[in-house]
């Protein structure tokens, strides 16, 4: 119920969740089999209004799977492919964080591991992995770690960018602001972004807010147009 109220504040009429590999489900499966049996009922409950990811796995009344950043940058095996013959989508999120030092602040795994671990699967996705998995949507959470700053440098070492925007690949856009999403707006256009919210753990209006101020054609491609095109 807390759930639904909170995307009836937003104007949201379905929300895409999964569980967090942070949470270490690749290391304790019984995690994700506990979640596989549980989100299924809420999902059902919830009248269509929670559509669920899996966890690493393409599965039967799910739209897709949620890997972490270090599995995407590894190699996922047949699931990118499965994936796309099911019509199903692959959600990159970042992983368990590395160990910071003890006076690190409370923020610091949201702000320096998880951004660098997105930054790592973006640019192995997209230099390496990309044209052998064009079958399948990958979005990548939190704006891949702000990647889009990083084209420049990558060609600046030889590498052609062209291919870090294939149409296959999204970004989401949990926690940003106008400064990062108007970069993400030029370098792969409203087309490729997709509004996600990390509820409840941070504050979704920021977000929105800043979608709204941007005009009403970026609003309605991330917030509408987008989704319906990778979860109809």
């Amino acid at each position: 119920e807390s759930r639904l109220a909170l995307l009836d504040r937003d104007g949201i009429d379905i929300a895409v969740v999964s569980l967090p590999p942070t949470l270490g489900w690749e290391r304790h499966r019984e995690l994700a089999d506990a979640y596989h049996e549980g989100i299924v009922e809420l999902a059902a409950a919830s009248g269509g209004r929670l559509l669920p990811l899996a966890c690493g796995a393409c599965l039967g009344g799910f739209a897709g799977a949620c890997v972490s950043a270090a599995a995407a940058a590894g190699s996922l095996g047949t699931l990118p492919g499965e994936l796309g013959h099911a019509g199903q989508v692959l959600f990159v999120h970042p992983g368990p964080p590395e160990a910071a030092r003890p006076d690190a602040p409370s923020w610091w795994a949201a702000l320096a591991s998880y951004t660098a671990q997105m930054q790592a699967a973006y640019l192995a996705w997209t230099t390496e992995l990309a044209e052998h998995q064009e079958s399948v949507q990958v979005i990548f959470a939190i704006l891949a770690g702000g990647a889009p700053i990083q084209l420049e440098r990558l060609r600046s070492r030889g590498i052609e960018e062209p291919r870090t925007v294939a149409p296959n690949v999204h970004l989401e856009t949990a926690s940003y602001g106008r400064r990062a999403l108007a970069l993400c707006l030029e370098t792969h256009g409203a087309g490729q972004l997709l509004y996600g919210s990390d509820a409840p753990v941070i504050d979704s209006r920021p977000t929105l807010n800043t979608l709204s101020e941007l005009g009403e054609g970026v609003r309605r491609a991330v917030l509408t147009e987008n989704p319906t095109r990778l979860f109809a």
